[in-house]
């Protein structure tokens, strides 16, 4: 069906106001996160325990009608404890599919860092492709499908750093903070009322879309005009991040497709059928901070690759 201009934007405010029954200050959370999934993205959550991080995503999946499955990453947890895998029938004399809790929707990678590279990279094939392959069977993911993964950036030991191929793969880092002090007094009046974190119990959530409203949304946000000039400014931003002194890698091509496609989607939940410079300012920090390695020396400055894309936005002119 042909969807019109603003069908996203009415379906996004529709999913805001249910989310903020649930959580309190964390709209740009929301807004990015659902920038990511309209693009096809995932994304990786950083900040420190108890910020809602995991209520998040599961009021999240009540409010698209989705399934949530979460995991929690340890050392020992293995690839196949995520993927799944083939198990014997002996009374049937064959073997069948025993699926991993990767087969869903939305997947929470609870604290990634701490489980072994071997099964972090088991999350490559899925994040880029929507498939899972096992025992040289591949098998299709149903949409929407999501990655969300959080880590701890206070705690470091027991810890493995994400390798840059998986960090790449996610489409967003967002950065949480501390709620503030009239938000936090709010939290404390809903857990006083009965509010229940992990059954979402006193709050009247209450599904508003679905696989298929998504998908409509997907196909408006794909007729989003990009003008020729907010190309170049995307790929001069990029290109910037590359031979910046303080840094060592600059950002990959799957970044510049990135702002691309989150502008897009931006463009369409703001109510309109073109992208913006704008678009481009608010997405860079988020699309682009997990894929800038810094040199060592000016980590030791005390540099953050934040203020480096905050110095980069500056120096690359803005089209008209």
């Amino acid at each position: 069906m042909s969807v019109e201009t603003g069908y996203t934007q009415s379906l996004v405010e529709k999913i805001k106001a249910e989310m903020r029954k649930a959580i309190i200050n964390q709209e740009f959370l929301t807004d990015m996160a659902l920038t990511a999934l309209l693009s096809g993205g995932h994304v990786l959550l950083e900040g420190v325990p108890g910020l809602a991080k995991t209520l998040w995503v599961r009021a999240l999946s009540r409010v698209l009608s989705v399934e949530f499955k979460r995991v929690q990453f340890t050392s020992d947890l293995m690839p196949a404890d995520i993927l799944g895998t083939k198990v014997f029938h002996a009374k049937r004399a064959r073997f069948y599919l025993k699926k991993g809790p990767l087969f869903t929707n939305l997947f929470l990678a609870d604290e990634i860092n701490r489980t072994p590279p071997k099964t972090q990279s088991a999350l490559l094939e899925v994040m880029a492709e929507r498939r899972i392959t096992i025992d040289g069977q591949s098998h299709e993911l149903s949409e929407p499908f999501m990655v969300l993964a959080t880590q701890n950036p206070i705690e470091y030991e027991g810890t493995y750093p994400l390798p840059e191929a998986l960090a790449d793969r996610f489409m967003m880092k967002l950065l949480l903070s501390y709620p503030g002090v009239a938000a936090e007094k709010t939290i404390l009046q809903m857990y006083g009322s009965g509010f229940k974190s992990e059954t979402l119990a006193g709050t009247e959530i209450t599904a508003v879309c679905g696989a298929r409203e998504l998908a409509n949304c997907r196909e408006e946000i794909s007729a989003v005009r990009v003008d020729d000039s907010i190309m170049n400014y995307i790929v001069s931003i990029v290109e910037t991040t590359r031979r910046i002194n303080a840094v060592s890698i600059g950002a990959s091509p799957r970044g510049t497709v990135s702002l691309l496609l989150t502008a897009k989607a931006r463009a369409a939940a703001c109510g309109r059928d073109f992208v913006l410079p704008d678009d481009i300012k608010e997405l860079a920090p988020p699309i682009l901070r997990h894929r800038i390695i810094l040199k060592p020396e000016a980590e030791i400055d005390g540099l953050k690759t934040d203020a480096v894309i905050e110095n980069i936005l500056s120096q690359v002119k803005v089209p008209r």
